[in-house]
């Protein structure tokens, strides 16, 4: 009988806790969904607007210019970057409540005059600012306001994009890669449903394709795709390298940022007006469409990493995510028909596998692929992310990302000075940096 009572106690235990974070995953994904919804379609308004006046993009100095007076003013510390999420995350610090709407209006505006960016990143920033904040304000401990800024990632994520299985996945791999909090789960994807939910009633339609062409996972294409993996693999080394040197070269030419952004912003105009086409500005989700449906300039990915870079490192905001789409269906589109593959589904892998290999988020990625592309040839889309992922090594988007786990042995890595490097998984430690 004491034994029946100890089982029925510890059962309470897990429907009390189950009902908890029901309740406020529910409750974030009805405050964080809007949010997403509304900032989706503000940002699909920017682009539309900028498409029909095309004299917005002279404005973009100007635009640059607010922007860094806003983070300089408001949140000199933060900087708006993806980052902060990162770190709020691991040291249970919720961000401040400033953070969404800076990088609400901030993404808005560089889109609006023609920068180069994306929107899943700052979505990111948007959500775990204020659902941290909401586990604050109900005076949740540490760990479960840690828990709340997840739900808000994955709810604002899935709110913008419509994948709220990806959305998930991605919240719970990308910070700490190789460890995934599995009693995340089933509250981030509570708010990641509705999150899409809201958002899809506000008119914000998800993203989906159709695949024209397919492959059967045959002998031959099987080496093909991991052929065109490793190539997305050393493409996406070369991006993450880029978008962090950029800046640094920046801040040498242009110690001063206000001039530094001012300067960004006319290289960008510099650069549209020597091209003489809007393809690079924006996010550039009419090109993806193209590169889906298999017609791509052979150049347009080297382009949209530059465009990306020049306006991230300059001081612009916005997320990288839609960029890597960008540059990976492109890429794919060309590259495959070089290898035996269908441009379209050279470019559909290109897109995933390259966000794989920049994110080091390989199960999210799959899961991207399953929702974005319907199902259709999910066996070599899971090839093409598992190769990327492995042959990527350690670079990353992301500079607080960090890895738990060797992509080839059974050891740990840690970085220490700036590099990373493998140690025992037993004795994997802090480093002076507190990065693990």
């Amino acid at each position: 009988m004491e034994r029946i009572k100890r089982h029925l106690r510890s059962a309470a235990g897990y429907l009390a806790v189950c009902a908890k974070w029901l309740v406020l995953a529910a409750l974030v994904g009805c405050v964080v969904g809007p949010l997403g919804g509304a900032f989706g379609l503000a940002l699909n308004w920017a682009n539309a607007t900028r498409g029909a006046h095309p004299w917005l993009l002279y404005l973009l100095p100007v635009a640059g210019l607010v922007i860094v007076f806003l983070y300089h003013r408001f949140d000199p510390d933060g900087g708006g970057s993806t980052n902060q999420i990162f770190v709020s995350v691991r040291e249970h610090k919720p961000l401040t409540l400033r953070t969404a709407p800076l990088i609400f209006v901030s993404t808005v505006a560089t889109h609006l005059f023609g920068g180069s960016s994306g929107r899943e990143g700052a979505a990111l920033l948007l959500g775990g600012s204020v659902s941290g904040q909401l586990g604050r304000a109900l005076r949740l401990e540490n760990r479960d306001c840690r828990l709340m800024t997840m739900c808000g990632m994955a709810g604002a994520f899935s709110a913008i994009f419509g994948t709220p299985l990806a959305a998930t996945i991605f919240t719970l791999e990308v910070v700490d890669v190789g460890s995934m909090q599995y009693a995340a789960l089933l509250p981030c994807l509570v708010s990641a449903l509705l999150g899409v939910f809201i958002s899809g009633k506000m008119g914000l339609a998800p993203e989906a394709f159709v695949l024209q062409a397919e492959a059967a996972p045959t002998p031959d294409n099987l080496v093909r795709v991991i052929i065109l993996g490793a190539l997305l693999a050393a493409l996406s080394i070369f991006f993450c390298e880029l978008l962090h040197v950029t800046p640094k070269l920046y801040r040498k030419f242009f110690p001063n940022i206000y001039l530094r952004v001012a300067a960004g912003g006319v290289l960008i105009i510099a650069l549209t007006k020597l091209l003489g086409t809007t393809d690079y500005n924006g996010a550039g989700a009419a090109v993806i469409e193209a590169a889906i449906d298999g017609e791509a300039v052979p150049y347009a990915f080297l382009l949209k990493m530059l465009f990306t870079a020049l306006t991230l490192g300059a001081g612009f905001k916005g997320g990288e995510i839609v960029p890597i789409f960008f540059t990976g269906a492109t890429f794919g589109c060309v590259a495959a028909p070089l290898l035996g593959l269908p441009p379209q589904l050279g470019a559909a892998l290109g897109m995933v596998a390259l966000f794989c290999g920049c994110t080091n988020s390989p199960l999210a990625s799959i899961c991207l692929a399953i929702e974005v592309f319907g199902g259709q040839c999910v066996s070599l889309f899971a090839l093409a992310c598992a190769v990327s992922y492995m042959l990527s090594s350690y670079f990353s988007l992301y500079r607080e990302q960090h890895f738990l786990h060797s992509k080839l042995r059974i050891v740990g890595v840690q970085r220490v000075h700036g590099h990373w490097s493998e140690t025992d998984a037993a004795h994997l430690n802090t480093n002076d940096d507190g990065e693990n």
